[in-house]
């Protein structure tokens, strides 16, 4: 999988990486059971901090992307509570859609960008 930092953004490292990871799982680039490179490796590689790569490898675990295990490192394990998984999506989705109501963005523009965006992961 390759991972692009962009140090210019204002979106923290972290979420950077966090948010290339869930898109790797997302487009099946990454599979449940895949390892992820250990957090030295990674930080290595992509030339940001180590302590950087081992806040997203901790954020993926509370979200229930990854399970760090001590011999394996990090590995995609997909916890399915679907039930928290909509009320998590739904907060989120509060928040983009109230922004795009702001900016007279349509229903129907909406409903099809997210037809757009589900058929990149079909």
């Amino acid at each position: 999988m390759y991972i692009e930092i962009d140090f210019n953004s204002d979106e923290a490292i972290y979420m950077q990486l966090r948010n290339q990871i869930i898109m790797g799982i997302a487009t099946s680039e990454i599979r449940e059971g895949d390892t992820l490179p250990s957090v030295r490796q990674l930080a290595q590689t992509v030339g940001i901090n180590m302590h950087t790569v081992n806040k997203a490898y901790a954020v993926l675990r509370q979200e229930g992307f990854v399970q760090l295990d001590r011999r394996k490192g990090a590995v995609i394990a997909i916890d399915i509570d679907k039930l928290k998984a909509v009320a998590e999506m739904k907060e989120q989705l509060r928040i983009v859609l109230a922004q795009g109501c702001c900016k007279n963005i349509s229903k129907e523009e909406v409903h099809g960008l997210v037809d757009e965006i589900f058929e990149e992961y079909s």
